[in-house]
């Protein structure tokens, strides 16, 4: 392996939480009442589509798709700044992953914008080689399409890259640019059997080791 793409909401920061704040409080706004439930539903999704994945369910008037995406990505932004943190093992693998001379990215369904919030706020910037958003795809995960143009940024071809996935779609994003998942879903999604599509599965950053990718699945 050459390089290491990690996906960045419920990976490198516990912001997952924050996104179902966010998106309760705004959409509420419009008379959709989400539960956490319905937020994990489209945990891992691109913003816009998660918009539209609503809209669809609960059609509203008067409150235009992109006000209520630059809302969320407000609320968001504030809300890292203020109580954005790290999840378990995230500084002790960067560190192993760069000492260990691999490539560095991340790969994200969050707009560019978050991203430069979230690595700013955790002092890691100087981790990464590149920092790619499904934003700038036509579409987002789980097509795998951000992973793909992360591994083309690298310089590395996909199946020399394995990459850290908190949800679902982002599991199968990766999988389909041919590349090796590690999952590392949330402790009540932990037992989801979907998640065994991944090649490995841990409950935390901090339980991953090298010899994994020379084990078996």
């Amino acid at each position: 392996m050459q390089a290491a793409i990690f996906d960045m909401d419920g990976i490198l920061i516990d912001s997952e939480p924050l996104w179902r704040r966010a998106e309760r409080k705004i959409f509420a706004g419009v008379g959709v009442d989400l539960t956490k439930d319905m937020c994990i539903e489209t945990m891992g999704l691109r913003l816009d589509e998660v918009v539209r994945y609503w809209h669809q369910r609960f059609p509203w008037e008067g409150k235009a798709f992109r006000d209520i995406e630059d809302q969320i990505i407000s609320t968001m932004d504030d809300m890292i700044s203020e109580e954005g943190k790290a999840l378990p093992g995230v500084y002790e693998i960067l560190e192993s992953l760069h000492g260990a001379g691999l490539k560095l990215g991340i790969a994200s369904s969050s707009p560019l914008r978050l991203i430069d919030v979230v690595v700013k706020k955790l002092d890691i910037l100087n981790f990464f080689h590149v920092r790619c958003s499904a934003d700038e795809d036509a579409n987002g995960k789980p097509d795998p399409a951000v992973y793909i143009r992360a591994a083309d940024r690298l310089s590395v071809d996909p199946s020399n890259c394995f990459v850290f996935e908190d949800s679902l779609w982002g599991l199968r994003s990766a999988k389909a640019a041919g590349m090796t998942v590690v999952a590392v879903p949330a402790s009540e999604q932990y037992g989801d059997p979907r998640f065994n599509e991944a090649d490995f599965k841990i409950k935390s950053l901090k339980d991953f080791s090298f010899d994994m990718l020379g084990s078996s699945k």
